[in-house]
């Protein structure tokens, strides 16, 4: 009697995936690629943005030297390459603003700068305002937390914002909070939203917490979240 091959498979064995859907691996794909291509749109403005800073000294400066030189240091004039000296000298530039200002006379200098800045109408009201923005994120306010949630777009949603200021209503004395709303991923866009002090949901966020929630469309979170105020509870 011939043998026959027992095709009947053992209780013990793994049966076979099924092959993944087309659907199923452009899914896949598409969010192995998101976060590179998120990573790069922000590098690429940032590096698009420091290197345009130094454009008009680097473009001019590396003709010449390809022009003095056409044999070894042509290549110097190539675009990417006029961007990337242009990256590096204002990396440079910023270095050596960040120890200058640690010492005595770099501060003389930015105080200088500054008071110059101020006699410009347009440009006294942007440098002042955003200088404030930027000292104010680096302390604790003072009858509230920095990181907050509201009730936005409405009471049944919230949004992480940034308290500014507190400030009073006219009249009443009522605490008010300056509120910025960071947008995703650009928290460099948003809204700002008065808000009474008694409608926030405080949390125990620092700053880099809940950028890196904002930028990373909530992937980056913590493992709970104040959801509710405490006297709605």
């Amino acid at each position: 009697m011939p043998y026959r091959y027992n095709q009947r498979m053992s209780p013990d064995a793994v049966p076979p995936s099924p092959r993944p859907s087309l659907q199923r691996l452009f899914l896949t794909g598409l969010l192995t690629l998101l976060p590179i291509w998120l990573t790069w749109v922000v590098v690429k403005f940032v590096f698009v943005l420091l290197s345009g800073i130094s454009s008009p000294l680097v473009v001019p400066l590396s003709e010449r030297i390809a022009a003095s030189f056409p044999h070894y240091l042509g290549w110097i004039k190539v675009e990417w390459m006029q961007d990337l000296t242009g990256l590096l000298a204002t990396v440079l530039v910023i270095l050596v603003v960040g120890i200058l200002s640690r010492r005595v006379i770099g501060q003389r200098l930015l105080r200088w700068f500054g008071a110059v800045i101020r006699r410009i109408p347009l440009a006294s009201i942007i440098y002042d305002s955003a200088k404030k923005l930027l000292d104010i994120l680096q302390t604790q306010p003072g009858s509230t937390q920095r990181v907050v949630l509201i009730d936005f777009p409405h009471r049944d949603m919230k949004s992480v914002g940034l308290v500014t200021r507190v400030i009073r209503e006219t009249g009443t004395g009522r605490e008010l909070a300056a509120v910025y709303v960071p947008t995703t991923p650009n928290p460099t866009s948003g809204y700002l939203e008065i808000v009474p002090v008694e409608l926030l949901t405080p949390t125990d966020w620092t700053v880099d917490q809940a950028m890196s929630f904002i930028i990373s469309g909530g992937a980056v979170a913590p493992e709970t979240v104040p959801f509710t105020r405490a006297g709605d509870r």
